[in-house]
């Protein structure tokens, strides 16, 4: 994986020394007036049209279009027109296998036709274009509205086995003028030179409100047989014929794509010689004792007097490349996880001496630091929680680092090398789990990074939330060494909202009598708040309520055979903020 890594590292920086190299050896001719014309004519395929008529046993396939497009730009925006034949064919999917008559006589013989379906389009619009520096590449995004006209799509399909032969399936197609239509259409051209290039794209069409025709003689637009399909009488017409007299004024629309060859007629303007931007500068980031590429590293490239020319994030390869650099004397600075990298310097020599005008340089984390990287969520859940505080501590406290999360929930912040430390988020409203890290049990010579991913609960007043972990002996009601972990991440949380009071709730499961399970969970929910006072918290912001067996998660009551494992869950204690008095 490493050397994959490596591989396209390199790759991108070559990718770059190519890029500015050509950049160097561009005359670009700019003519004094950009504005021009261009002319498309061009040949697709219509995907996927879609015909909204309510015919269930008429399918509509995708045919040839044909088109010309000319805009006149002044540079990134213009005007333009467009023309478009399409051409449709209507498919009936009445089925016809094994199909048998109200009589039960078996139909044999049909008779088909399909009329060709026919759309002219011819509208104007705005358009857009980006183009790359040598204007060889361009994209552009055309809208039109305009009129079209739909013609033919006729479908009649009959059996031919009796007599009188019965109509299966029928819709009398269309032959609508000046149909009120809209076009959208993304494209990208290649040129050649100045005058000639390859285009491709894709469109949407659609046309509003589409009149169909109702047959003269027959005096309905659509009708199809009803087909009854039990086991029974599997493929039986059932003798009811669906018949629609008033003819559908609904919309149709289609998708394609094309290609073509693009024209660019333009006056013949005076040129003048630009010298674009001679000099690259590539620095890539790497771990001085693994080798790894460091992403998200700042970096930032000075002059001899300490001015800052340009700045830059490394990409997931640990590079940044630098364009319009002058040839000059240059130091080069980067931070990661505030950690100062080993920089680089970068002489005027170095890059009038390069062949391939792009100085390559590299820049090492020598610090001896672990960076903690990773993402903070709310507690069950892929929801990131965005500008909250990490807090980094080592146990003794004599080491705290914070920083604040990213808009995904990302984060980084460095520790020592040895050490074991806390982790948690602070951010009003939330009660965040600790995360424990213990160095020791990290090589930093194979490894940089250490990723963790921390969560925390949203607090609402009035919802309870279960504290982990505060488990009492049998018949006792006192803070045993492991439970103070989890009352501790309360006291955080209390001494980071300050204004905030709280419910502390014991329960406990069905067994012995209710009046001993009520007393016994007042005695712990009191041992829990004596705790918190312990810890510096005024006795005012707490209230210890013992429910005893009152509030059970589960069916294990009185007279219920459960196991241990169902009896634990009701054994719990619980917080919640309780909220502020409306009065």
């Amino acid at each position: 994986m490493k050397k994959i890594k490596i591989l396209i590292a390199l790759l991108f920086v070559l990718t770059s020394v190519v890029q500015t190299k050509a950049q160097v050896a561009a005359l670009v001719t700019q003519a004094t007036n950009q504005s021009h014309i261009q002319i498309t004519p061009k040949i697709g395929y219509d995907i996927k049209p879609m015909f909204d008529n309510n015919t269930p046993y008429i399918n509509y396939k995708g045919g040839l279009g044909l088109g010309l497009s000319a805009d006149y730009f002044w540079r990134r925006w213009g005007v333009g027109a467009d023309v478009d034949y399409i051409k449709n064919k209507p498919q009936s999917t009445f089925p016809t296998a094994g199909l048998k008559n109200a009589a039960a006589v078996s139909l044999t013989s049909f008779s088909l036709t399909e009329q060709p379906i026919t759309r002219l389009f011819y509208g104007i619009g705005p358009s857009y274009k980006y183009q790359t520096l040598t204007g060889k590449l361009t994209t552009e995004l055309n809208a039109r509205i305009g009129l079209a006209s739909i013609k033919g799509g006729r479908v009649e399909h009959r059996e031919t086995t009796t007599g009188p032969q019965e109509l299966l399936n029928f819709h009398a197609g269309y032959n609508a003028k000046n149909v009120l239509s809209a076009k959208a259409q993304l494209k990208a051209n290649y040129f050649f030179n100045n005058t000639i290039g390859l285009s491709f794209g894709a469109y949407y069409l659609y046309h509003s409100k589409v009149p169909e025709l109702v047959d003269p003689v027959m005096g309905f637009s659509a009708k199809y047989a009803e087909v009854n399909n039990t086991i029974a009488t599997a493929n039986t017409l059932t003798g009811i014929q669906n018949v629609r007299t008033k003819p559908c004024n609904c919309g149709v629309s289609s998708v394609g794509v094309f290609a073509g060859v693009v024209f660019k007629l333009a006056k013949k303007a005076k040129s003048k010689e630009i010298c674009l931007p001679e000099y690259g500068l590539a620095v890539t980031a790497k771990d001085k004792y693994t080798g790894e590429f460091l992403p998200e590293t700042e970096v930032a490239v000075k002059t001899n007097k300490g001015e800052i020319v340009q700045t830059g994030i490394t990409n997931s390869f640990g590079v940044v490349v630098f364009e319009k650099m002058m040839p000059d004397d240059y130091s080069i600075e980067g931070t990661l996880a505030k950690v100062a990298l080993d920089g680089a310097n970068a002489t005027k020599a170095e890059f009038l001496n390069n062949k391939n005008k792009v100085v390559q340089k590299e820049i090492l984390f020598s610090s001896r630091h672990f960076i903690i990287k990773g993402k903070i969520f709310e507690c069950n859940s892929n929801k990131p929680i965005p500008n909250i505080t990490v807090v980094l501590g080592s146990t003794d406290l004599s080491y705290i680092n914070t920083t604040l999360s990213n808009a995904d929930g990302s984060y980084m912040l460095q520790i020592d090398e040895v050490g074991i430390f806390s982790l948690y988020g602070k951010k009003d409203k939330y009660f965040s789990q600790v995360e424990e890290v213990n160095a020791s049990n990290y090589n930093r010579d194979k490894n940089l990074f250490i990723k963790l991913e921390i969560c925390a609960e949203r607090v609402e007043c009035g919802t309870a939330i279960n504290l982990k972990n505060i488990l009492f002996d049998l018949d006792k009601y006192v803070i045993k060494e492991a439970a103070k972990k989890e009352l501790n991440k309360l006291v955080r949380f209390m001494n980071d909202n300050p204004t905030v009071k709280v419910e502390l709730s014991s329960h406990t499961d069905c067994r012995n009598t209710a009046e001993y399970n009520q007393t016994l969970s007042q005695n712990r929910a009191n041992a829990s708040v004596d705790y918190l006072v312990s810890q510096g918290i005024n006795r005012d912001r707490l209230i210890g309520k013992g429910y005893g067996e009152s509030k059970l998660l589960n069916r294990c009551a009185d007279g219920v055979n459960c196991s241990e494992a169902e009896h634990s869950i009701n054994r719990r204690t619980e917080m919640k903020v309780i909220c502020p008095d409306k009065n």
